[in-house]
């Protein structure tokens, strides 16, 4: 077949796919610092991948203040542990709890403990506030 590669894509495919990073070198991504002691590593999504994947590290005695936004939101605590709430429920999560965050409900957490509390989150769509602070 004229024009198809490996995998039976054409040249043009098989460029647009270059642009993308499939494995993640988490020391050279973008960083946000949301407030003392909350930064957020944005691993994936900045480049028009529709979703969002984001680390946010925060460190003990901080917190992420009560705040909710417009995308869907889905996380793993990856470290640490912390007080969290999502809408009227609160409860204290630790490495390995999942949780989920609709579109426009508020929630917040708080580092508990002597750790910084990690999260890794996945957002849709992907957050274009977060991709502005970037470019800023």
């Amino acid at each position: 077949m004229v024009g198809r590669l490996l995998f039976g894509k054409t040249i043009t495919e098989s460029i647009a796919m270059t642009k993308f990073n499939y494995f993640i070198d988490k020391e050279n991504t973008p960083k946000i610092d949301h407030a003392p002691g909350v930064e957020t590593t944005i691993l994936a999504g900045q480049d028009g991948e529709g979703m969002m994947m984001v680390l946010t590290e925060v460190s003990p005695g901080a917190n992420v203040p009560a705040h909710s936004h417009p995308h869907q939101q889905m996380g793993v605590v990856y470290a640490g542990k912390a007080k969290m709430r999502i809408g009227n429920e609160s409860r204290i999560v630790e490495k390995g709890n999942f949780c989920i965050m609709p579109p426009d409900v508020e929630h917040e957490a708080a580092c508990v403990g002597d750790e910084p509390f990690v999260m890794l989150d996945i957002f849709y769509p992907a957050r274009k506030d977060f991709i502005e602070k970037i470019k800023k």
